[in-house]
């Protein structure tokens, strides 16, 4: 058959049986999948320990279509070793080995061991088998950082195992942070919009219509509210401008009332906000005590904010996340910014003198697991990487990490012509924040230099 061989090993500053329960946990497979080549779970049938069988779609080269890849568990030895091989699938065989042995005191040798075979035989050996190693070597890199880093957070982590209700778990952070705290062990109750999509660990609600009933669920320990409607797509009509002051004041309102009302409320209320509370403040540094600003996105998060009054005056612990361009491949602004540049027409928006206060998305979720075991923090948090660069700056990082020429610009007259008010306050637009409360309680970033960012998100990483 031709088969061949890929071996990948890190040692992980943990022991051996935490390294190990956090892969069989639900969520390890969607934290180490890479977001620049990212795989869809369709379904996840039995456990670990019994066989289970995983149905998952990946992309298939260059085409538009996804292709369905069926994995079945095997081998499995408590804390020594677990195996997955291919049932259907791209390939003509494949078969990965996770094993987990002691490395010194309290550390952990993790070793992933893939056999597999291309297929078309020896042809497909002969063209691929380079192109496969390369690929599995990104990925493998990716999986074993996320791996390194997660845990360790989760060793920080000084409060048990908790009962967390999230909002928006479906979004572009939700769907991030839902396996990210399943992997360290907590349970997650997800606020969904669709009756349908209601059952185990799920409950309905609906803002518009003010239904939400939280005593169904139990006794909840922390509510992480991150729903929301897109603001960074298409023009602002007045229709699209109600939807987005709507959606966050009708929720956050209606959620943050009902918490008052359970017998025992919850510790904490994480609400999600953005740094566009301070407005365009050109190169002035803004801080949690910076003012708020004037335009249409600053009265946004302003009532935001406010909305959560309720819970904080019941005497909840209310914390507001001013969240900054979250970075990931999978959606945001970098998705948007990726595509011109894989056609070499990437460039500067505007000037390029504005400041982009950006944060890798890992950073989001370690910067909310943060503020959720700190209990000395309330009121508003900036959610942001210490180091804001401007336009220019990003998007020639970005053209050094992709290799790619950064020439072209998109003129800001062209940029008000096609998105109006939309394209004035949000890439036109300069904030340059500090992420102060988050330094000053010893939060530590995964990334906090953009170059390094950008290269763990798209797989460029130097070797």
């Amino acid at each position: 058959m031709g088969n061949c061989r890929f071996v990948k090993q890190c040692v992980i500053k943990a022991p051996v049986d935490q390294v190990f329960n956090w892969h069989i946990r639900p969520g390890a497979l969607e934290r180490l999948s890479p977001p620049w080549d990212p795989l869809e779970l369709v379904s996840y049938t039995g456990d670990i320990k019994s066989g289970a069988t995983v149905v998952m779609r990946l992309k298939s080269g260059l085409l538009p279509m996804k292709i369905k890849w069926v994995a079945k568990h095997g081998r499995y030895e408590q804390n020594r070793l677990f195996e997955n091989r291919q049932l259907k699938g791209p390939l003509a065989y494949w078969v990965h080995l996770h094993r987990f042995s002691r490395a010194g005191q309290a550390a952990c040798l993790l070793e992933d061991k893939i056999e597999y075979a291309l297929p078309f035989h020896p042809l497909g050996s002969f063209f691929g088998h380079a192109l496969i190693r390369k690929k599995l070597e990104r990925i493998f890199r990716f999986r074993h950082a996320v791996t390194r880093m997660d845990i360790a957070d989760h060793l920080r982590f000084k409060r048990g195992p908790l009962t967390l209700l999230i909002t928006g778990s479906g979004g572009f952070l939700g769907s991030a942070l839902v396996p990210f705290l399943t992997g360290g062990g907590h349970r997650v109750i997800r606020m969904v919009r669709t009756k349908a999509a209601a059952g185990r660990d799920t409950l309905f609600w609906d803002p518009l219509s003010e239904h939400l009933d939280l005593e169904a669920i139990g006794k909840i320990d922390a509510v992480i509210h991150l729903a929301g409607e897109n603001i960074a797509q298409g023009r602002w009509s007045a229709e699209k401008k109600n939807k987005i002051i709507k959606s966050r004041v009708r929720g956050t309102t209606l959620l943050a009332r009902a918490l008052t009302r359970l017998p025992e409320p919850p510790e904490v209320l994480i609400c999600a906000s953005a740094i566009g509370y301070y407005g365009n403040r050109g190169t002035a540094w803004m801080t949690e005590q910076s003012d708020q600003g004037n335009n249409f996105i600053s009265k946004v998060c302003g009532k935001w904010e406010q909305s959560t009054a309720p819970a904080a005056e019941k005497g909840i612990r209310t914390v507001l996340l001013r969240i900054g361009i979250a970075l990931s491949p999978s959606g945001g602004a970098l998705q948007k910014f990726l595509l011109p540049f894989q056609f070499g027409l990437g460039g500067k928006l505007g000037s390029g003198n504005q400041y982009m206060s950006w944060i890798h998305r890992d950073d989001v979720l370690g910067a909310i697991y943060h503020v959720l075991d700190r209990r000395d923090i309330k009121g508003p948090v900036n959610v942001v990487a210490p180091d804001p660069v401007t336009n220019y700056t990003f998007v020639n990082t970005l053209g050094r990490v992709l290799t790619r020429p950064c020439f072209f610009s998109v003129p800001e007259s062209a940029i008000r012509v096609m998105f109006g008010e939309m394209g004035r306050e949000i890439p036109l637009s300069s904030t340059r924040v500090s992420p102060d409360r988050l330094m000053e309680s010893g939060y530590r970033f995964r990334y906090p230099v953009l170059e390094g960012a950008l290269r763990h998100l798209l797989g460029r990483v130097k070797q």
